[in-house]
């Protein structure tokens, strides 16, 4: 299996992703009481869309083997718009940060434990066997991790076990787990409140530039200096969203957020002009895209999109994780096999593999989440 890294030669493939957001409705605060956040679903899916463009067309690796060539041989106007998906993994994590402050507000540790692990674990623990059942196939080029891996992913824990991973994409449900991790802790456990999130805010803020200082392991493994800025951004729009945007101290915590989270975006993937590299990502489109991600999240929060208010976008929302979760290994498979078995042009093979893969994405909610994830909540926590 790939093990892309934040890197410029292997950047990040992407959250729900989730950057997972509550299957429950993204709701926000208004004077006339909640309201739904369809918005930000729409967003959501948009940031899973530019994370599959990367996988199937914006770098090198499996997606080539599959091609039978370069992406950027199928895809020359293309590839290199491409390259710059990954970046949904940043815009994701911006969201998510947005949604688990919104989510801990009012909720007990026990509450918020289990709406986490109910939201997680269905769809990935569905992912995770259906993955590993179509490698172990006889006619698919791609092989199946031992049992005794598999098994080991079902944990969620791989990364830390130093366990090769089933689905390329759950390095960003580690960083996910690590940040409701520090946020129950700190804000959820002894009650939610505007003065806690901002403490937490700029606690976290200090405590990764010192991390990424000391050059210590174990510092960088929980404080994650390289994404916190991109959480923590989306907690500071939420308070934006819940106290109004006259909040100076929530504007600060964004624009720091920003000012980090671009670095440690143009540190990570861009790199010199190089013949051998597959794309180029010049600093100001990094930035540009980080830009972007804020600004719509922000649009949302301030309710510049309230208008986007369709119901659709509810039904894209509960797709993006789903989909996130199956599209880069089982994209592999349908791609070598229309563009190859069937002899569709690339762009063809490029926009039926999406829809394929949305198509499952819906497989997996209606007959999966919708029935495991409240019963796994409930099973967690029974008196909720």
């Amino acid at each position: 299996m790939s093990t892309p890294q934040l890197t410029a030669d292997a950047p990040p493939v992407a959250p729900d992703p989730v950057t997972a957001a509550p299957q429950a409705a993204i709701r926000g605060r208004s004077r006339g009481g909640p309201s739904r956040l369809r918005a930000l679903d729409g967003l959501r899916l948009l940031a899973a869309l530019m994370v599959a463009a990367y996988h199937y067309g914006g770098r090198n690796g499996e997606i080539a083997q599959a091609w039978g060539g370069s992406p950027a041989h199928q895809f020359p106007t293309a590839a290199p718009l491409f390259a710059y998906g990954c970046l949904g993994v940043q815009i994701f994590f911006v969201i998510s940060g947005f949604v688990i402050c919104l989510s801990g507000f009012g909720r007990t540790l026990r509450a918020f434990i289990a709406s986490r692990v109910s939201r997680l674990y269905p769809a990935y623990w569905a992912a995770i066997l259906l993955v590993t059942a179509v490698f172990a196939l006889p006619w698919v080029a791609y092989k199946a991790l031992p049992p005794s891996e598999v098994l080991t992913n079902l944990t969620m824990l791989q990364q830390p076990l130093g366990v090769d991973r089933v689905l390329g994409v759950c390095w960003t449900l580690w960083a996910e787990m690590r940040f409701y991790a520090l946020f129950a802790l700190c804000v959820v456990l002894p009650g939610a409140t505007r003065g806690r999130v901002v403490l937490f805010c700029a606690g976290w803020t200090l405590a990764g530039a010192l991390a990424q200082a000391a050059h210590q392991p174990f510092l960088d493994t929980v404080l994650m200096p390289e994404y916190a800025p991109f959480f923590i951004g989306g907690v500071g729009l939420y308070l934006l969203h819940r106290y109004g945007a006259r909040d100076p101290i929530a504007w600060a915590i964004v624009l720091v957020s920003w000012l980090i989270g671009q670095h440690y975006a143009v540190a990570g993937l861009w790199h010199a002009l190089s013949a051998t590299a597959f794309s180029y990502r010049s600093t100001a489109g990094i930035i540009a895209v980080v830009t972007l991600g804020f600004a719509l999240v922000a649009a949302v929060a301030l309710g510049r999109l309230r208008w986007a208010n369709w119901r659709w976008l509810t039904v894209a929302g509960a797709l993006t994780y789903p989909f996130y979760l199956v599209h880069e290994h089982l994209g592999w498979v349908v791609v070598r096999a229309l563009h190859h078995g069937l002899g569709l042009p690339s762009y063809a093979t490029l926009l039926l593999t999406v829809g394929l893969m949305l198509l499952l994405a819906w497989v997996l909610h209606r007959f999966v989440e919708r029935p495991l994830t409240p019963a796994l909540k409930r099973a967690i926590n029974p008196r909720r």
